[in-house]
């Protein structure tokens, strides 16, 4: 079987957007009716700005108690996320994610278009385990090194 790359593996290739005036109830909103972890957050002329995710929700609103009414996805988001293209491995990806923290990966083509997130969720068992083999040999490889 063939491996499978992150544009294959996106259920979801609609992507989901809001300006940075938006407010996080609004995120939260459009991320419930889409069914989705993640809002990309883009200028008038499409431009990726940040991106604002489920975790974001709990860690940078609710556990600050600041109001989701009034707080503003641009005052939140993640700003310039690390952003991958659409044939990249599912497998590099994950790796990605796992050395870096992440659980959401924006994908955008070569000529900088944006086509979607990507989520752990979309990657299949053996291919997280494929990542997280490579991360364990990452990780010997740099405490041999270090």
């Amino acid at each position: 079987m063939s491996e499978r790359t992150v544009y294959q593996s996106m259920p979801h290739r609609h992507v989901i957007s809001l300006g940075p005036g938006a407010t996080i109830w609004e995120a939260a909103c459009v991320m419930t009716k889409a069914n989705c972890g993640s809002v990309l957050i883009v200028d008038t002329g499409g431009k990726m700005l940040g991106i604002v995710t489920e975790r974001d929700l709990m860690t940078r609103v609710l556990a600050k108690a600041q109001n989701p009414a009034t707080t503003l996805v641009g005052d939140v988001m993640t700003r310039n996320p690390h952003c991958v293209g659409p044939d990249m491995r599912v497998a590099d990806a994950v790796l990605i994610m796992i050395e870096r923290g992440f659980r959401h990966l924006p994908v955008v083509s070569p000529a900088g278009k944006i086509l979607g997130v990507f989520s752990v969720r979309d990657a299949l068992p053996r291919e997280v385990g494929t990542a997280v083999s490579m991360a364990e040999f990452h990780e010997q490889v740099n405490d041999a090194l270090g």
